[in-house]
């Protein structure tokens, strides 16, 4: 591996976008407002190559984020040993600004599921959690951010809300909290309650990233409003009027921009990062 490049030992309070190849050289020389870059953990831990020699130049120039979506946080079963290995040897190499991960699990076994899948809200689950939270961070030797999850249904032996259950694992293992604004619009829609109130209850002190995203639009066998987590797609303007009420209480924090999947040409994903910068400037941008 490399010598270790990054020179960022936080993000900046500014807007970020989640890199794509496509646009590298285009980043490097028009960023725009971009002050940091979101790369995901999994497609950087081989040795070598130009996927890190890339990352390697960008370090130098943006602080990174580094997002996991494989350690199965939520899973029965214990952490991957060799996956978590893996993930050392990327971050000891990188020392990125920040790592997170997904409350939810993706894990059966021996069987990988390329999904996020939800999580019943109980004592049982809230203490597994904790447990693979601790030995993350204790591998690692840093603090982790966990992000909320986009909801599509809701379990009915929960007996925590969400936004207590976060609370309680940020008291129990000093993990910081992602906050992803777009997920909170979609399950609130989904399930049916106040977007307004999941944020005025949510533990902002412990935010250490914030998220934007692209949803699609559908419905369900009812008829009613259906919400689909695409990243797919400029983020909708209720998700932009929810992040500025959001930073008019939590104050500036970094906020990424994310579009994963139909990735555009970069001066659409750099309009993106523009409208975040505005967003942010009420909150003292």
């Amino acid at each position: 591996m490399l010598d270790n490049s990054s020179r960022f030992d936080r993000l900046p309070d500014g807007p970020g976008v989640g890199y794509k190849p496509q646009h590298f050289s285009e980043l490097m020389q028009d960023p725009g407002p971009v002050s940091w870059i979101e790369v995901h953990a999994e497609n950087y831990m081989g040795d070598g190559g130009r996927p890190l020699a890339q990352l390697r130049a960008l370090s130098e120039q943006f602080a990174v984020s580094v997002h996991g979506v494989g350690l199965s946080i939520g899973g029965e079963g214990a952490l991957d040993r060799d996956h978590l290995d893996r993930l050392k040897k990327l971050v000891e190499w990188l020392q990125p600004a920040s790592f997170s991960e997904h409350l939810a699990w993706s894990t059966h076994g021996a069987e990988f599921l390329n999904d996020l899948l939800p999580l019943p809200y109980t004592n049982d689950t809230l203490t597994r959690v904790a447990a693979h939270i601790s030995q993350v961070q204790d591998t690692l030797g840093r603090r982790m951010l966990l992000e909320n999850p986009s909801s599509y249904l809701a379990f009915a032996e929960s007996t925590w809300s969400e936004t207590d259950f976060l609370t309680e694992l940020v008291r129990r293992t000093g993990c910081g909290l992602l906050l992803d604004v777009n997920n909170v619009f979609i399950s609130a829609t989904n399930l049916g309650y106040s977007p307004q109130d999941y944020i005025d209850a949510f533990p902002l002190d412990a935010v250490g990233e914030i998220h934007v995203g692209g949803h699609d639009e559908d419905a369900d066998d009812n008829g009613a409003p259906l919400l689909i987590d695409s990243h797919g797609k400029p983020v909708a303007d209720p998700v932009w009027s929810l992040l500025s009420l959001t930073l008019a209480t939590s104050g500036p924090r970094p906020v990424l921009v994310e579009w994963d999947n139909d990735v555009p040409l970069w001066p659409a994903l750099r309009a993106e990062a523009v409208r975040a910068a505005q967003a942010l400037q009420p909150a003292g941008q």
